[in-house]
C-alpha cells in the first residue's frame, strides 16, 4: 500500500501562531478594500458581510457578520438582525447545495471567554460537517487537513452570491 501525502502548508502559519495580525477589523475592512476574492468576501451589502474563514475548520467554513461593528446581538436594530439572519440562512443553503454536508455547525461565540477570536465584532460561523471528518490529525498532530484550496471553495460558493 502506498502512502498518501496531504499538503496544507497554509495551515502551519495558523497552527504555530504566526498568522499575520492586521490592524482594524476584518469584517469592517475587507469588504471595502482590495480584491473581494483575495479577501475571501463572497457578499457584502448594507446589513451583512459573508466571507470564508481564512483558517477554516472544514472546507466551506463561512462567517456571516453584521456590517455594524457591534459585539452583542442586542445592539442590532430589528431590521439589521432580520437581514443578518436571512444571510445566515442563505449561507446554509449555499453550503448544503454546494457541499452536501451531513450536518452543519452554526453558531456565534459571544465574548473571548466563549471562544470568540474576534470578540469585538459579532459573527456567525457556518461549518459543514460530515461523519468522520475528525480524524487523528487534529488530535495527534494539532493539524486539521482541509482538502480544498480556499480560492477553489470561494469560486464554488461565489455563484450563490451574484
Amino acid at each position: 500500500m502506498s502512502h498518501r501525502v496531504l499538503w496544507a502548508p497554509w495551515r502551519m502559519t495558523y497552527v504555530e501562531g504566526n498568522a499575520p495580525r492586521r490592524g482594524g477589523c476584518i469584517f469592517c475592512d475587507l469588504p471595502v478594500e482590495g480584491d473581494p476574492r483575495e479577501n475571501l468576501v463572497l457578499h457584502a451589502d448594507e446589513h451583512a458581510v459573508v466571507m470564508l474563514n481564512r483558517y477554516p475548520y472544514n472546507s466551506g467554513h463561512l462567517m456571516v457578520a453584521p456590517r455594524r461593528h457591534v459585539a452583542d446581538p442586542l445592539e442590532l436594530p430589528d431590521d439589521a438582525w432580520t437581514a443578518l439572519m436571512d444571510h445566515v440562512r442563505r449561507g446554509m443553503a449555499a453550503l448544503r447545495e454546494t457541499f452536501r454536508p451531513e450536518g452543519m455547525n452554526v453558531g456565534a461565540n459571544l465574548g473571548t471567554a466563549a471562544g470568540a477570536g474576534i470578540a469585538a465584532h459579532l459573527h456567525w460561523h457556518l461549518v459543514p460537517r460530515w461523519s468522520g471528518d475528525t480524524n487523528f490529525m487534529p488530535v495527534v498532530g494539532e493539524v486539521k487537513v482541509i482538502p480544498q484550496h480556499l480560492l477553489d471553495t470561494y469560486d464554488l460558493l461565489k455563484r450563490h452570491y451574484t
